[in-house]
């Protein structure tokens, strides 16, 4: 078999054409391999070649252990050869073999195509996970072990009739932060902090049963749970203990906080319950001032660039929930019925350190003059916007903020305008596309999430409102021009730069409303409403999938982005130079932003409008 009849049975050369494939083969040196040989060392030189197995195979080490086994027609040396840096890995024969060495100017032929970069990019994911699979026995908690692998015991259980000084007892005895209680009506579960705030702050007395004291029903997760998942879940409820489930749904045991993060001082959770522990607004703003930290070390770790964004989130909820007791406390409690909305980026839970405020207030002011009901909702929300700006949350530059009087309204109020803006959007029914649209409660007694969903399932039903939601998709283009280049600022503070959040991350996010609000579909996280509206036949699996995987990259690069200028003493902004970049970071950088533009000429080609 020649050459290039080899090459064109693998990805990625299967997809070149058949001129191309020649040229790359005319390049093709042929080198054996002894068993044991070491082609790339680890922090060694850089590959000088894309290496292909042509028989045999190759071991890819990461630190002496085992991670991959490559065979026939696989490739390795791809990144290292394309950045100039050091190989990440070694890889050694793990038999006699032959592999065919391509030089640096085929290779960037082979791999600067679409194809070229999807498979490489999938390659390191495949790698990375690899190497997280071989440190899983020294690491505490991966994200990608299951809660199963955390449970450490049995369950350990009381019987309703328990007093709490016989469950304290037991928890002692047991060495154990919870008991579970199973009742006829369900699972509750008691913890110590439950003892702490129910019982000994309350003065209760020693035999008050546990039924009066346990958080009823206990919220439980199924043993086959991502541990990432559950932490987030933790995080963002509050919560410090999950009761697990086996398939069966028999209790398996608890998983706890500290079983999936440790307690230092620069961790979600130490974060979240300093805030919460703040008696002032003073101690509030100092707490918050470790948001940079927690997120350039969640980061350092590699997590998911999009739960990262989700925690700034959770940090900033705990900030305003704390503002608002506060608030409540120095000027009473509330007149009416109300509830805090966080608006756009925050409602979607899509936030990174450079970022600003968008909030509303509704209440039902039952029989009560809405001036006077007003009068104390203004008082609080400037209390919490100004508490917010000096925790290191900006204002908004719209006035999208409950201090001001337009986003603060009765629930019947916010519901009248909803429905104007959809039955009848204007110039500024269209402007609040993207800020209402997208809503949240954070705090407060006031359901006012029901009466708007309910209206969202409407939008099917018009037509010029569903042209509005496609025109905003397209109000914003990637950066990328003549050629695919990537096109930066010309001039001024940014010059050099491209914008990534306006030129990537908002346009998919606009994309991703589009599509779901135009279903009537009420996810509000842009993940899940690309996965909704591709449940409801709106997308297809592969505008889906190429949209979350640009979603998940533009994060990155935004967030790695906001480290770097954070540890240099620099602003944060979202300008990113396609320089720092290295050339495979690049090339993904360029396919994020085809992929963006291949979504935004189909809602152009269904609108029968030009894309700009």
């Amino acid at each position: 078999m020649d050459v290039a009849t080899f090459l064109g049975r693998h990805p990625p050369f299967d997809s070149l054409p058949r001129d191309a494939l020649a040229r790359v083969a005319a390049h093709v040196q042929i080198e054996h391999f002894a068993p044991g040989a070491t082609i790339l060392q680890q922090s060694g030189e850089p590959a000088r070649f894309l290496y292909v197995v042509r028989k045999g195979a190759v071991e890819v080490m990461d630190d002496g252990s085992l991670i991959d086994l490559l065979g026939e027609g696989e490739i390795f040396g791809a990144p290292s050869l394309l950045g100039g840096f050091a190989p990440t890995v070694t890889v050694r024969a793990h038999e006699d073999t032959l592999c065919y060495l391509i030089d640096e100017d085929a290779a960037a032929e082979v791999l600067g195509t679409t194809e070229g970069v999807r498979f490489v990019m999938r390659s390191m994911r495949r790698r990375v996970f690899a190497i997280d699979d071989s440190w899983e026995a020294e690491r505490d908690a991966s994200r990608f072990q299951t809660v199963a692998s955390l449970v450490r015991r049995g369950p350990v259980t009381c019987e309703p009739a328990t007093t709490v000084a016989e469950a304290a007892e037991r928890m002692a005895r047991e060495r154990v932060s919870c008991l579970l209680v199973p009742t006829p009506e369900g699972l509750g579960i008691i913890t110590d902090r439950d003892l702490r705030t129910r019982v000994v702050a309350e003065r209760r007395p020693a035999d008050t049963p546990v039924t009066e004291v346990m958080s009823f029903p206990a919220v439980t997760v199924p043993d086959d749970a991502m541990a990432g998942e559950v932490l987030l879940a933790m995080i963002e409820r509050g919560f410090h203990h999950f009761p697990v489930r086996n398939a069966a749904g028999a209790l398996a045991g608890v998983v706890t906080d500290t079983d999936l993060m440790g307690l230092g001082r620069h961790t979600p959770f130490a974060l979240k319950s300093a805030i919460e522990r703040s008696s002032s607004r003073e101690e509030v703003i100092a707490a918050a001032g470790d948001l940079p930290l927690v997120v350039g070390a969640l980061v350092d770790s590699s997590a998911d660039p999009v739960d990262v964004g989700h925690v700034v989130a959770f940090a900033i909820d705990a900030v305003t929930k704390r503002l608002l007791e506060i608030g409540v406390h120095d000027l009473g409690e509330p007149p009416a019925p109300w509830a805090w909305l966080a608006l756009g980026s925050a409602a979607r839970q899509e936030q990174a350190l450079h970022t600003d405020q968008d909030h509303a207030l509704a209440y039902d002011p039952v029989d009560l003059p809405v001036e006077e009901v007003d009068a104390y909702f203004e008082k609080l929300a400037t209390f919490v916007t100004d508490g917010l700006e000096m925790a290191g949350v900006p204002k908004c530059h719209g006035d999208a903020m409950a201090s001001h009087p337009q986003m603060r309204r009765s629930l019947e109020g916010w519901t009248d305008a909803f429905r104007e803006w959809i039955s009848a959007p204007g110039m500024h029914g269209s402007i609040m596309l993207s800020i209402a649209f997208d809503y949240r409660r954070v705090a407060g007694p006031l359901d006012a999430e029901a009466p708007l969903d309910a209206l969202i399932r409407t939008i099917p039903r018009y037509p010029l409102f569903l042209r509005h939601l496609s025109r905003r998709a397209l109000d914003h283009r990637p950066p990328t021009g003549f050629f695919r280049d990537l096109v930066v600022e010309a001039k001024g503070e940014h010059a050099g730069r491209l914008d990534v959040k306006r030129g990537g991350i908002t346009i998919i996010g606009n994309l991703a409303r589009a599509y779901a609000l135009g279903a009537g579909l009420t996810d509000k996280r842009t993940i899940a409403r690309l996965r909704a509206a591709e449940a409801a036949g709106v997308i297809d699996a592969e505008t889906r999938t190429g949209l979350e995987e640009a979603f998940r990259f533009l994060w990155g690069a935004r967030l790695e982005h906001h480290v770097r200028q954070l540890r240099s003493g620099t602003a944060l902004d979202d300008f990113l130079d396609p320089a720092e970049l290295g050339s495979v970071a690049r090339q993904a950088l360029k396919e994020a932003f085809k992929v963006i533009a291949r979504a935004q000429r189909t809602v152009a080609t269904e609108l029968g409008v030009p894309v700009r």
